[in-house]
């Protein structure tokens, strides 16, 4: 731990060993995520188009339910790290405790909000006669497994902190399969359809908060840290988380208004803004890969009191950024002419697609900066100030979304205002770093 504190700009190598042990593992476990919808999918839709499009409407708030709460890992992440920098170990591990306890809580209330609104909540999507009664029943059985998932936020977010990624990346790899397996032995072999498939997903994601509960459960055995819930402890991770909060949910806003301007602009340009959407958000996978590995090297930086270790990382991962974003951009309109007909035959669709296509990949290299950056004042604990950039953000980016495409621009003038809604965030994360405020050092912020 001192070793990497000592002459920081020396041996660049070192940061970039540091970077990529972490970034690599962690990017198969986000890559491996997504996997569990996909699986499910294509079990679920040889049932039929009922069931499948039953699944889809049901799956968008089950991952929206799940996903506003991914604070429990990036807020976990860096309050473990920084004590893990601090050579304190048994703090670590009952901060990791009292937000796995956080988790278990939100879950509960969740579950008590999901279960009786259901039917509502389906309604919202306008689904029809035929999809809802399957809609529901995969939301409410996938509902009572909210609580593990919400563990294995929070237990990866401990693990993480710890500086391991492989082992989620395990993980997650042993719950992608024990998915699928359940999947297909539930729903066709079983007969029981689609409630099949969403019990095939709770009992995987239950295995994976059990396989992670057993290795903190040892943690704190090892190190004498107490499993019982801390009130105190608690509350403190839902004041740090608070701000990440406010941070995914204005994200998540903008999402959220691009895809309802893309919707009023016709049939094609939402088919192709959903092609857009899901490059980005595959896209998204490989830069937050860096985030996390951010998240857990400049918390035990922090923790340790190396200043001057952290600022040299900061200034490694924005080179890091700006690289994988170049190779990405390059890679997407490269491979254009491969995976854009596995979209979509349509050539009005394709028509529409090519110039946007173009404009998401000239972004790149900003998204990296704002993916690297962001993952570096998330493991500085620096909350508050991601949630005051994402609103202002937000603010810049509904008016230029509702303006430029109605300028004659369609879907391409969305995807600017996309790019534009990304160079803000680069512009404010940029000073913040910049300005050294975020450089608080201890075991604590």
């Amino acid at each position: 731990m001192k070793q990497a504190s000592t002459a920081p700009e020396a041996d660049p190598r070192r940061h970039d060993r540091e970077i990529l042990a972490l970034a690599l593992p962690a990017f198969g476990a986000l890559v491996a995520e997504p996997l569990f919808v996909m699986a499910d999918s294509a079990i679920v839709g040889h049932l039929g188009t009922p069931q499948l499009a039953g699944l889809g409407v049901a799956a968008a708030l089950l991952t929206t339910a799940v996903s506003v709460f991914v604070f429990l890992a990036y807020a976990t992440t860096a309050a473990v790290a920084r004590r893990v920098g601090a050579g304190d170990l048994q703090a670590a591990i009952r901060q990791g405790m009292d937000g796995i306890w956080l988790a278990l809580l939100l879950g509960a209330a969740v579950i008590a909000v999901v279960l009786p609104a259901a039917p509502w909540l389906i309604s919202l999507f306008g689904a029809s006669d035929t999809v809802t009664p399957y809609a529901v029943t995969y939301l409410r059985i996938s509902a009572l497994g909210i609580p593990a998932m919400l563990m294995v936020l929070a237990a990866t977010g401990v693990i993480r902190g710890l500086q391991d990624t492989r082992t989620p990346l395990y993980v997650a790899i042993g719950g992608f399969t024990l998915n699928g397996v359940l999947n297909l032995a539930l729903v066709y072999g079983a007969g029981l359809g689609i409630a099949g498939s969403a019990w095939g997903t709770v009992i995987a994601q239950c295995a994976m908060a059990a396989v992670y509960l057993v290795m903190v459960i040892r943690g704190a055995r090892r190190h004498g840290a107490t499993l019982r819930p801390d009130a105190a402890g608690i509350r403190a991770c839902a004041r740090a988380g608070a701000p990440l909060l406010v941070r995914t949910l204005s994200l998540r806003a903008i999402l959220m208004i691009a895809t309802a301007v893309a919707t009023r602009l016709g049939d094609a340009d939402i088919a192709a803004h959903q092609i857009l959407l899901s490059l980005w958000t595959l896209l998204a996978f490989a830069l937050d890969a860096l985030a996390i590995a951010g998240q857990a090297i400049i918390g035990r930086y922090l923790g340790a009191g190396d200043i001057e270790g952290a600022k040299a990382l900061c200034r490694r991962m924005v080179r890091w950024g700006i690289i994988g974003g170049l190779v990405l951009g390059l890679l997407v309109i490269l491979a254009r002419p491969v995976f854009v007909p596995l979209f979509t035959s349509d050539p009005l669709v394709k028509d529409t697609l090519l110039p946007s296509l173009l404009v998401l990949a000239v972004s790149q290299p900003v998204c990296g900066i704002v993916f690297v950056l962001d993952g570096v004042l998330m493991g500085a604990g620096d909350g508050r100030y991601l949630a005051g950039a994402m609103l202002l953000t937000l603010a810049v980016f509904t008016p230029a979304a509702l303006i430029l495409p109605g300028l004659g621009g369609g879907l391409t003038a969305l995807w600017w205002a996309m790019t534009l809604m990304m160079v803000v965030r680069m512009a404010t994360l940029q000073l913040r770093a910049r300005s050294g405020r975020w450089l608080v050092a201890g075991a604590t912020r």
